[in-house]
């Protein structure tokens, strides 16, 4: 089994950069809630993430280390090292002033292993209210900044580190020398983590599960479903059926596009036109979970009636990845559910199928790797990212046929424009989202009355965080005079300009 690294998450909103951190390092890691913690086996190292709570507060969270102290070198960042200190009897105090922002960390022992190789007067990234004003006699300091006397901090004669920053942000300049101080210097952790070792591993571990038996797969067009379809189909061959729904939300001639470009890569595809069973469902509904939860539902729908018609099938395979999970999973209080996701969790007692989920660990970037060492197409392999729940989330409000046909015509200009002006390639993910808003406007001498239109286009990495592109303007009017004079219905568009956080990518 793979070397492990453990983040137990307390509700941070930067415990996936952490995961992202470690990854970059080739090693494995996995985030589980702090009061959820798995077996520790090939658990070389834990962090303790930060959180929105205090430590002083009654129902501050608390977790059971039992297995882990003086057994596994152990890392506390932020509210996992004021917790740490608050364990064993020091102070954790409120700040006289926000601790947040850069900041630059003087440090007293450049020796000790965790700081190692960074610079004497490193900056770094703080984040908290509280702080550590007294230790326990059996700590030791580290490093301090103006405001923060115990920044850095190491237990004696123990494997035990604590840090008020967070080094997993690009503003801590040193920070991934920190981290890979405590991964592989530190843990020990092996740097095997690799996309070759993971196709290898992943079709071994199909092959075992699967045996004899048929999956059937739904295919979306996307980089996640591709992937997942060209490994299950390495590992098992013929006895993989994939399953394409036009679930009627999908862009502008997606469905045969998608189609045909399966086909060609020698997978076994069936299409289905099930758009109107989708419209129908969505039928009234307005807020955007019940949406998800009806395209969901619909989509399981269809396909216990098609993976019926196949013999032999006990798998549904799906391409779910590890963002997925990890914003459809609350920590019992402290991590709030983001959103649910149609791809999501158990199915309901009466479709007959086992799960099988060969992306379930992986962030986005990292299934594009994996992607590229299987040889998947690069028109393919370097597509957006598109929701599983398609236009339906990207139409605010009731969902229609009619606002369909209209947002498909506004993405279809916008997507377009992007690969024509070779901005394409330089977006992690663009779209259009129909608004639930009318304006005036003028079309000749006529006073229109209709929709709006916003466009979206972000820069990212792995999608848990993400910056608007700085489109040229010349683009956004060129796009925006066609939009208007192509498309009936919109006589306004609008650019998103808000990050994440604190804004998600899709408005739903």
């Amino acid at each position: 089994m793979i070397d492990k690294i453990l983040i137990l998450d307390f509700g941070s909103q930067y415990t996936q950069l952490i995961a992202r951190r470690i990854r970059e390092l080739n090693v494995y890691c996995e985030i589980h809630p702090y009061n959820k913690i798995p077996s520790l086996d090939n658990v070389k190292g834990v962090i303790l993430s930060g959180s929105p709570s205090s430590v002083r507060q009654q129902d501050a969270p608390m977790p059971n280390l039992d297995g882990v102290i003086n057994e596994i070198p152990l890392l506390g960042i932020c509210y996992g090292a004021q917790w740490l200190i608050h364990h064993y009897g020091g102070n954790v105090e409120k700040s006289d002033t926000r601790e947040y922002g850069r900041a630059k960390l003087q440090i007293s022992m450049q020796s000790d292993p965790l700081l190692n190789g960074m610079s004497a007067e490193s900056q770094v990234w703080m984040s908290h209210g509280d702080t550590i004003t007294e230790t326990p006699k059996s700590v030791i300091n580290l490093g301090s900044t103006q405001d923060v006397k115990n920044a850095a901090y190491r237990f004696v004669n123990q494997q035990i580190w604590g840090i008020q920053f967070h080094p997993e942000v690009y503003h801590s300049t040193d920070g991934k020398k920190l981290i890979e101080n405590f991964v592989v210097h530190i843990a020990n952790a092996s740097q095997t983590w690799t996309p070759n070792s993971f196709v290898e591993s992943t079709i071994s571990e199909i092959r075992e599960t699967v045996k004899k038996e048929n999956v059937v797969l739904g295919l979306s067009g996307g980089v996640d479903s591709s992937v997942a379809a060209l490994l299950l189909h390495r590992a098992i061959g013929e006895q993989l059926t994939c399953i394409f729904v036009d679930n009627g939300l999908l862009r502008k001639n997606e469905f045969t596009d998608v189609l045909d470009k399966y086909k060609s890569l020698g997978l076994n595809v069936k299409g289905v036109d099930a758009k109107q069973l989708f419209y129908n469902s969505l039928h009234g509904l307005t807020d955007p979970e019940d949406k998800r939860k009806a395209i969901g539902k619909t989509f399981i729908d269809v396909f216990d009636e098609e993976a019926q018609k196949i013999s032999n099938v006990k798998w549904l395979a799906q391409g779910t990845i590890y963002p997925d999970i990890i914003e459809s999973v609350s920590v019992n209080g402290p991590s709030a559910t983001i959103k649910s996701h149609h791809n999501v969790g158990g199915l309901p007692d009466y479709m007959k199928l086992k799960i099988i989920e060969p992306l379930k660990t992986l962030f986005k970037d990292e299934v594009r790797r994996v992607g590229k060492s299987i040889n998947l197409p690069e028109i393919i392999l370097n597509r957006h990212p598109f929701p599983g729940p398609g236009l339906g989330i990207r139409i605010l409000g009731e969902v229609s046929e009619k606002k369909v046909q209209i947002l498909q015509e506004v993405d279809h200009i916008f997507i377009n424009g992007l690969k024509t002006s070779g901005l394409y390639d330089d977006v992690w993910q663009a779209g259009a989202i129909l608004l639930p808003v009318q304006s005036v406007g003028v079309m000749g001498d006529e006073r229109t009355y209709e929709n709006a239109v916003a466009l979206r286009a972000v820069t990212s990495t792995d999608g848990m965080t993400a910056d608007w592109c700085h489109l040229p303007y010349d683009f956004l009017a060129d796009i925006s005079n066609q939009i208007i004079n192509r498309v009936s219905g919109i006589n306004r568009v609008t650019y998103d300009i808000s990050s994440k956080p604190p804004a998600t990518i899709e408005w739903e």
